[in-house]
């Protein structure tokens, strides 16, 4: 059988996005998932938006959190508390699919026997326009080797439910990393599926985001979460920025 696939959409006043995003969901050629939308306590026609769709749709499912908490770290751990499916994809909902994503990710999970799969990205500018910004990431991660920098764009992620296990974000900059290092840590291995799955949308008015901020989260995922020793830590920063202005200036 199909296993089922749990699509986690974290969102805050994504009225201009959502649509897109959950349309791409919509479109997959995969066809057993369920979308798990979380509303961050949203001030919009955010909350409208998902309703007219689940109205059409039994796979959309409406989550909101108890009070705002300005970050997808909560949203998406309700996503995950929540999900039923023997996979779990991380979907933000200013981002897209490309149809075949799951179809794609599912097979090479299984014929590599990988309970942790990503893969390339586009970034596109906020109006959705694609100019061929194609972002390659390595080929495998493990622990050590995504001590570098993040290799594991969270909008390729798709994961084995028994690999996440007890695993949850934290409410830290940089929680995505911090998350992939937990699981890695217990010994997994990622793969990546050199194709373009999946479309970044860059921020309205930048190309970036606060910079020294994501710096700053990545020192301390290292130092405090991670437990790394300041001379590794200081190593892993000249990479990590090498690999982070590779990205920038896609």
């Amino acid at each position: 059988m199909d296993p089922l696939i749990s699509v986690v959409t974290s969102c805050y006043n994504a009225e201009k996005t959502l649509a897109d995003t959950i349309e791409s969901v919509i479109a997959q050629t995969y066809a057993n998932w369920e979308m798990l939308i979380i509303d961050d306590c949203s001030t919009d026609r955010t909350r409208e938006i998902i309703d007219s769709y689940m109205a059409r749709d039994s796979r959309i499912k409406y989550y909101r959190t108890a009070k705002g908490s300005g970050g997808p770290s909560l949203p998406r751990n309700i996503g995950i508390d929540n999900s039923q499916g023997e996979y779990i994809a991380f979907l933000d909902s200013d981002d897209i699919w490309l149809p075949r994503k799951l179809e794609m990710q599912l097979q090479f999970a299984r014929e590599n026997d990988c309970p942790l799969v990503y893969s390339y990205y586009e970034k596109i500018d906020y109006e959705g326009r694609r100019r061929q910004r194609v972002v390659k990431t390595r080929p495998y991660s493990t622990y050590k080797t995504l001590l570098r920098s993040n290799a594991i764009p969270c909008l390729t992620a798709f994961v084995r439910r028994d690999a996440i296990g007890y695993h949850r974000l934290k409410n830290i900059n940089q929680e995505d990393f911090n998350f992939w290092l937990d699981i890695l840590k217990d010994g997994i291995k990622a793969e990546c599926l050199p194709e373009v799955t999946s479309l970044y949308r860059e921020a309205n008015g930048t190309r970036s985001g606060n910079k020294l901020a994501m710096a700053k989260g990545y020192w301390k995922v290292l130092r405090k979460e991670q437990g790394i020793s300041m001379a590794k830590t200081m190593k892993y920063m000249v990479t990590y920025v090498y690999f982070g202005f590779k990205k920038f200036v896609k």
